[in-house]
């Protein structure tokens, strides 16, 4: 198989649009083609449509529905395997740091399309060795930049790490820079919870020359043991070849594939410019390693992320910390109820005390939601007491510190 290089970038982008061209010309211009005429040669005309203002149709219009659903189906099908041949030919190289449990999690599926080299503080080469990946101890992060051509790095650490993380790496980026030229910086990608502290520290610390991917793949080894399918992957494409991109237009491409940059310069997808081509070719096939697993693709902004999962996954955590501090335990007659009660209880704190904190400390929407929910417990007690025709306030209750 070929590598990804500078000097197949070009051609690789090339049959990359190619592809996704003509895919969307086979699939849609037959689509509609087809559709239109069986529509205008079985559908009674204007006034006969409608009998008692209930529409009709002609015997057959299903079965020849289903034919050319079946059509379409099968044409997507092949669509999608071209696509992944596409994706193959030209494998990325992908650097994981924090070869955890999570990091091994996500590069298992990563082997099959390209590269692995993992690195961590803890030795986990026999493990690297058995999913096809090579590792390298942390220690040498020097040689796991300078050695690997690495086309991206995944930065896999724990929300509490990962500023530091982000510190140590740049050295080494910028000495690889130096002696292979400003375009030999890989593409960086987070994979944390939160996404704006993320995307600032990314910003604030890492080269210019570096493209940056912020991403969360809402999932992890318990929630999707049996493989990716159906599970939501969000990103957001913050930085591509020195330029902040916007991603509420990222999001919201016109025909042209023209977006605006933060700045409100108007930009073009496949831009006369080599280094934009590579690097959105880059993140592309990136991000379709995630789609070919199956994943569930949401593009969206970091604040809007924090928004969303600060209402969401945060007072989940939330609420599965509180409720297991209650020292709650199965019992002979239990309801359904209490047993998802149970579950949500396992599955919170299967996961680290530094992911709950980090998921408060490091999303600026998180006191909101403690606050909301505090409020609103205190009006359903209110309301209890006030049935029963007592006082607001439990007696022997304290005060509360929000």
């Amino acid at each position: 198989m070929l590598r990804y290089s500078k000097k197949n970038s070009r051609f690789g982008a090339f049959i990359f649009s190619f592809v996704i061209v003509a895919a969307v010309s086979a699939f849609f211009l037959p689509a509609v083609n087809s559709t239109a005429t069986m529509l205008s040669s079985n559908t009674p005309q204007s006034d006969s449509i409608y009998e008692g203002g209930v529409p009709t149709a002609n015997a057959g219009d299903l079965e020849k529905l289903k034919q050319e659903e079946a059509r379409l189906a099968s044409m997507l099908a092949s669509i999608r395997q071209q696509k992944l041949s596409v994706l193959r030919s030209r494998p990325l190289t992908i650097g994981i740091i924090g070869f955890g449990r999570f990091g091994q999690f996500i590069a298992q599926s990563f082997t099959k399309y390209g590269n692995v080299v993992g690195t961590s503080r803890s030795d986990y080469t026999d493990i690297a060795n058995e999913i096809g990946a090579k590792y390298v101890p942390l220690s040498n992060l020097e040689g796991f930049v300078m050695d690997h051509e690495l086309d991206v790095i995944v930065v896999a650490v724990s929300i509490v790490s990962f500023e530091d993380t982000i510190k140590d790496l740049v050295p080494h980026l910028k000495k690889k820079m130096q002696l292979k030229g400003k375009d030999a910086c890989p593409l960086i990608v987070d994979v944390l919870s939160v996404k704006e502290h993320a995307r600032d520290i990314m910003l604030k610390h890492l080269p210019e020359e570096c493209d940056i991917l912020s991403s969360h793949p809402m999932f992890g080894p318990d929630s999707a043991r049996n493989g990716w399918q159906g599970h939501t992957f969000v990103y957001e494409r913050t930085r591509i070849d020195k330029m902040l991109l916007d991603p509420s237009q990222m999001n919201r491409v016109d025909s042209d594939a023209n977006f605006l940059d933060t700045k409100g310069v108007t930009h073009n997808l496949h831009e006369n410019s080599e280094s934009h081509i590579e690097g959105m070719d880059r993140v592309e096939r990136f991000l379709s390693i995630w789609e070919e697993e199956g994943c569930k693709m949401i593009p969206m902004s970091c604040k809007e992320h924090d928004e969303f999962t600060a209402n969401s996954q945060f007072i989940t955590h939330l609420m599965g910390r509180i409720l297991g501090a209650q020292g709650l335990q199965a019992t002979p007659v239990d309801t359904k109820g209490f047993q998802n009660v149970l579950r949500l209880i396992e599955t919170t704190h299967s996961d680290s005390f530094d992911l709950f904190f980090g998921l408060y400390k490091y999303n600026r929407n998180s006191m909101d939601t403690i606050v909301k929910l505090k409020e609103s417990m205190d009006q359903i007690i209110a309301k209890l007491l006030q049935k029963e025709g007592k006082s607001d306030t439990l007696p022997g209750a304290k005060q509360s510190c929000l």
